[in-house]
Order: structure tokens, then C-alpha cells, then sequence
């Protein structure tokens, strides 16, 4: 008996017609997937005003956890900027710090922020904590070279999409605990937020091709926790197990109505209204996982980012208009 679903939007229906879909995940095919060549950021910056720096951030263990600081260039501005500490996806399993770079860096046109993103390690060759581990180790860097970096401390933003909205969450979730750094806000874009994988939505996207279904998100999570038994896992990597979501600075969460992370997703947030929080939900009807990465032309992907970007913009304080980037 096929499991019913929701439809997709119509528009992200027809444009994935003719997608060959991944029948899976398993090692193999990760391997695969990394030997692809890392998503190109000169195309995102040619047209930018935009000074870039490279850094590298021991981690706990001494590892080296690479930074890209991506700043706006010759706008004039004496105040500090606001900033975008910004967590790419890939299940945990795969991609870098370029990866879905566009979206922090339309932040940049719009506020003049400095975008920050880390390149934390991989499962399943690094496991448990150690990925949000690197993540916070990062954040702590920024928040610690502010002056230098021109950022404002007080007007840093966490972002980040699909397992770097989970890793988001855990950052967030780990500063608050540890009482630093501040973080102002977090933006979680259809986060992978809970390994228990037991959700009505994970169920509905099991056993079908698909962008990302509830067997690849199995995998991802295998390769993460290890040997952690289940009782052993920690908040910070699986944020939906936290009992307390209070304490939290305010939130954006987004997800698809056609995807495996919905459920996870939306009770992350009603569980934060729940602890006395603020945070700002939508649901994108017919949104598949990762829509407005995979086609950002889309009527339904325009309408995503430009509510995404007005949050942040409230958020900043900051007007559309406050510290324009210019163009080429």
C-alpha cells in the first residue's frame, strides 16, 4: 500500500520531471558523491564588492577547522556589521563550506554582513560531538576576533540549511549552556534536528527515490552517532532531545510540506513557543527538501528566500537599504 503524501507543488513537480534521483545512500555512493568537485564560489563573487579571507581554527583536539570570511567591500561603513555564522549541509556526511553559500551571501547584499562559513569535519570519519564541537570552536573565533573581523558581538546570527540547521541548533543550543558566545538569533532551514528518524513525515518519505528520504537520513545519522547507543546521544547533536528549549534567542525555522523533516521541524519551534520563546514558522506547501537551493527560480523558492531575508532583516534592525553592497 503506497503511503499517502502530500502533492508538490505543482511548478517544483513539472522541473523535477526530468531529475535522476538518487536510489539511496550507502558508502559507496557517498564515496561517489565526494569525489564530485566542490560547488564553485568565484561565479558568487564576481559580481560582489566582496573582501575574502581564509582562516584556520584549532579544534579540541587540535584539528584544523577551516573559516571563510567573506566580507563587503569599499561600502564606506564606520559602525560594526551585523554577522552570519553560516553551517552548510549534506547530512553530516558530505559538502564544504561553499556550499549553499548564495543564501548567507544575499545577506551581505542586502545588510552589509560579514558571512562567515565553517568547514567542520565529517561523519562517519569524525563521530558524536565532534562536528558541533567544530562548529562552536568557530563561533567562539568569530565572536573573540569581532573587532578585528569588524563585526558587531551583539548582532551575530547562526544559520544554517538541512544538517547544518541541525548543527545550528546544537551551536545555539551549546552557547546558551555554556554562556558563550551570544548569539542575537538562529535561522534553521529545514534542519535535521532528531535521529530517532520516527516522525509521521519520515515515515511518509520512506521507500521512494528522493532528494532526501527517511533511509538516507538513516545513514546520515548511523554515520554520526557511531556506537553511541541511544540513550548516550547528546542534546547538541540531536537538538530535538533537549527538554529545555528556553534560554534561546529568537528563531526562524522553515520547512517543506514534502519532505522528511516537517514534523521535527515544526515541533522544534512549537516546543520553543512552548519555553516562553519567539520564534517564526512557515511550512512551504508542496516544498520538497532543499526546493530553493535546487531550483531558487522557483515562484515558491523566490517567495522562501525573500521571507528568510526579511526576517533576518528585522532580526538586524536594519532596513533593505541601510548599508547597500555595491554591484559591479
Amino acid at each position: 500500500m503506497t503511503t499517502p503524501r502530500p502533492s508538490l507543488d505543482p511548478e517544483l513537480r513539472e522541473l523535477l520531471a526530468g531529475l535522476p534521483l538518487l536510489p539511496g545512500l550507502d558508502a559507496e555512493v557517498l564515496a561517489e558523491l565526494r569525489r564530485l568537485p566542490s560547488a564553485p564560489v568565484d561565479p558568487l563573487l564576481e559580481n560582489r564588492r566582496v573582501d575574502r579571507r581564509e582562516v584556520v581554527v584549532p579544534a579540541k583536539d587540535g584539528a584544523r577547522i577551516p573559516l571563510s570570511v567573506f566580507s563587503p567591500a569599499g561600502t564606506g561603513r564606520a559602525d560594526a556589521a551585523p554577522c552570519v555564522y553560516w553551517i552548510h549541509g549534506g547530512g553530516m556526511v558530505m559538502g564544504d563550506r561553499f556550499a549553499q553559500l548564495d543564501i548567507p551571501l544575499e545577506w551581505l547584499d542586502r545588510f552589509g554582513a560579514v558571512v562567515v562559513s565553517v568547514d567542520y569535519r565529517l561523519a562517519p570519519e569524525a563521530t558524536g560531538s565532534t562536528l558541533v564541537d567544530d562548529c562552536h570552536q568557530g563561533l567562539l573565533w568569530v565572536a573573540e576576533h569581532a573587532a578585528e573581523l569588524g563585526v558587531d558581538p551583539g548582532r551575530i546570527v547562526v544559520a544554517g540549511a538541512s544538517a547544518g540547521g541541525g548543527l545550528a541548533a546544537g551551536v545555539t543550543l551549546l552557547a546558551r549552556d555554556l554562556g558563550a558566545p551570544a548569539v542575537a538569533a538562529q535561522m534553521l532551514i529545514s534542519p535535521m534536528l532528531d535521529h530517532r528518524n520516527t516522525s509521521v513525515s519520515s515515515r511518509q518519505y520512506s521507500g521512494a527515490p528522493g532528494l532526501w528520504t527517511a533511509e538516507m537520513n538513516a545513514f546520515g545519522w548511523s554515520a554520526v552517532l557511531g556506537d553511541l547507543a541511544d540513550g548516550q546521544v547528546p542534546v547538541y547533536v540531536s537538538p530535538a532531545l533537549a527538554d529545555d528549549l528556553s534560554g534561546l534567542p529568537t528563531t526562524y525555522v522553515d520547512t517543506g510540506s514534502a519532505e522528511v523533516f516537517r514534523d521535527e521541524d515544526t515541533d522544534y519551534a512549537r516546543r520553543i513557543w512552548a519555553a516562553g520563546g519567539q520564534a517564526e514558522l512557515h511550512v512551504w506547501a508542496g516544498g520538497f527538501h532543499g526546493f530553493d537551493t535546487l531550483y531558487p527560480e522557483a515562484r515558491i523558492s523566490v517567495s522562501a528566500r525573500r521571507t528568510r531575508t526579511d526576517w533576518v532583516g528585522r532580526v538586524l534592525s536594519a532596513t533593505p537599504d541601510r548599508h547597500p553592497v555595491p554591484q559591479n
